[in-house]
């Protein structure tokens, strides 16, 4: 499930973004950035759709993920409801 990042409180969406880039699964590439800069760059992502919060109802956790993951996901459901 698809949760407007607009609706959470500021904080909690700041945590959340950060307990995302700490996780580092993500990769900015061979230069260095601070936690700071990849939140705002996570947060823009946010923004312009290019990433959404989800919530897994089957594990019970909410994350971060890219708009293509999202979209993967839709697919495999899909195909597994064939």
């Amino acid at each position: 499930m698809i949760i407007p990042h607009q609706q959470l409180d500021k904080d909690t969406l700041y945590n959340l973004i950060e307990s995302y880039v700490l996780r580092e699964g993500t990769d900015y590439g061979e230069q260095e950035f601070s936690i700071e800069s990849k939140v705002a760059q996570v947060h823009q992502q946010l923004n312009n759709g290019d990433a959404m919060v989800f919530f897994s109802e089957l594990h019970e956790s909410v994350t971060i993920i890219s708009k293509n993951e999202f979209k993967a996901m839709q697919s495999e459901e899909q195909h597994l409801q064939q």
